[in-house]
């Protein structure tokens, strides 16, 4: 019997239901009902664990007064700030293209709605993009990712997966990608970018561009990153969710440019439909503060440049601690978080009673005190052992702890940081040298 592929997998094992697959199918009966169904848990996006900007707080105090919401799809103002934070980075964009939400999730709904068929994703993918498409009813198909990088589908396993689907008689007209990923941290190759985008428009595919982390590069000097919407403006919808790199969590707002053609402007009519049907609308006072970080301001530009340092000097010492232990992780390339897998310590972490990654999330999250969702909450395997890890909890447990952290000259060299840092290492020390006592002697 042939091996069969992973794209094939995906296109014969998510047209069960609501293009659930049966492994979450699984994992939805064996969970209890405080809140860790693939669902109920969705890990949110990784946070900054910094204390909010004084100058954004006071844009939002200031505009606290009426606490009304924004016309549905944003106000003016808000609007003008997301077309001038686009044109600087090269994608013309102009108010009758942009849409605003309380969130990225609600704009990602709003999309699968409007264009309906099925949706193809990365594996693995941001948490919150599945859920969407299976709350519409929409089957939902992951793609293999090339080996250098996630976030983005290796175009040919892309095309036989739209080939596997149209044979089974779906209908694929929606690819979700990422070039800076959650939750693999990692940045995609322009050529590998052109050529997936090239493969999605021949098979006429709409690209929706998730760039909620395009502003988080660790090198950001060294590092190319191209939008699809620079590559193919007439099939790419770039989506954007303040929370990365502006904005505090509780603070929902997300932006999106559509397509400057006729197509481009049904859609964005249509995404308006549904966030009117879903009243969902960005209050005032948030979008005052979304407008001001989306001009940036000497004050927000300079915290986020702060704070990508900070990042990114702690995801690389965490990286050096989890692949010393001999865990496997793709170096952080962007964001606040690293992607690992445990799957050299499977042995020493079964006889803790981890089988799959619903057991090490769970293991994890105890040891170290932190959230550590498992690779299944990101499309994933639930047998694979993968978990995504933080750099936000490791920068202290007070704002005051946090608030040093981007003053100091060497933040690693803070206690509470180095103890932080000192758990997540000794941890997986602990499993790689359960790993070997566990080896068969030689």
């Amino acid at each position: 019997m042939g091996t069969e592929t992973a794209e094939g997998r995906a296109a014969r094992g998510t047209r069960t239901g609501h293009g659930t697959t049966d492994c979450a199918e699984a994992l939805m009966r064996r969970t209890d009902p405080e809140g860790h169904g693939p669902v109920r848990y969705g890990p949110p996006l990784p946070g900054q664990g910094l204390p909010v900007l004084p100058a954004l707080g006071s844009v939002l105090a200031a505009a606290a007064g009426p606490a009304d919401a924004e016309p549905c799809g944003g106000g003016p103002e808000l609007l003008a700030a997301a077309c001038g934070y686009w044109n600087r980075r090269g994608l013309p964009a102009t108010a009758d293209l942009v849409a605003a939400a309380p969130g990225a999730p609600a704009l990602l709904l709003a999309l699968t709605g409007a264009l309906g068929g099925d949706v193809l994703v990365p594996r693995p993918c941001a948490a919150w993009w599945e859920p969407q498409a299976r709350l519409l009813g929409r089957s939902v198909f992951h793609v293999a990712t090339p080996a250098e990088c996630g976030g983005v589908p290796d175009p040919y396993a892309l095309l036989e997966t739209v080939r596997r689907i149209r044979t089974e008689g779906g209908d694929p007209r929606l690819v979700v990608l990422s070039v800076a990923d959650d939750p693999t941290a990692t940045v995609a190759p322009p050529e590998l970018v052109h050529e997936t985008v090239e493969a999605a428009a021949g098979e006429g595919l709409h690209v929706v561009s998730d760039e909620t982390w395009r502003d988080t590069l660790h090198r950001a000097h060294d590092t190319v990153l191209l939008s699809p919407a620079e590559m193919l403006p007439d099939r790419v919808t770039v989506l954007t969710d303040l929370a990365g790199p502006f904005l505090p969590q509780g603070w929902p707002a997300a932006v999106a440019r559509f397509p400057d053609n006729e197509p481009g402007a049904r859609l964005r009519s249509q995404v308006l439909d549904v966030l009117t049907v879903l009243g969902a609308r960005v209050a005032e006072p948030v979008a005052a503060a979304a407008a001001y970080a989306l001009g940036e301001p000497e004050a927000v530009t300079e915290r986020l440049t702060a704070a990508v340092r900070l990042h990114a000097d702690v995801a690389r010492a965490a990286h050096r601690a989890v692949v010393g232990a001999g865990a496997l992780a793709r170096p952080p390339q962007a964001g606040r978080h690293l992607y690992v897998d445990l799957g050299p310590f499977r042995t020493a972490l079964g006889a803790h009673g981890v089988g799959d990654a619903q057991d090490l999330e769970d293991f994890l999250t105890a040891r170290l005190g932190m959230p550590a969702p498992g690779g299944h909450r990101f499309g994933d395997d639930l047998a694979a052992l993968r978990v995504r890890l933080g750099t936000g909890p490791l920068l202290g447990t007070t704002d005051e702890e946090r608030a040093e952290c981007l003053t100091a000259p060497s933040p690693l060299e803070l206690p509470h940081v180095q103890q932080a840092l000192t758990l997540l290492g000794s941890t997986f020390d602990d499993l790689r040298d359960d790993a070997q006592r566990w080896e068969s002697p030689r």
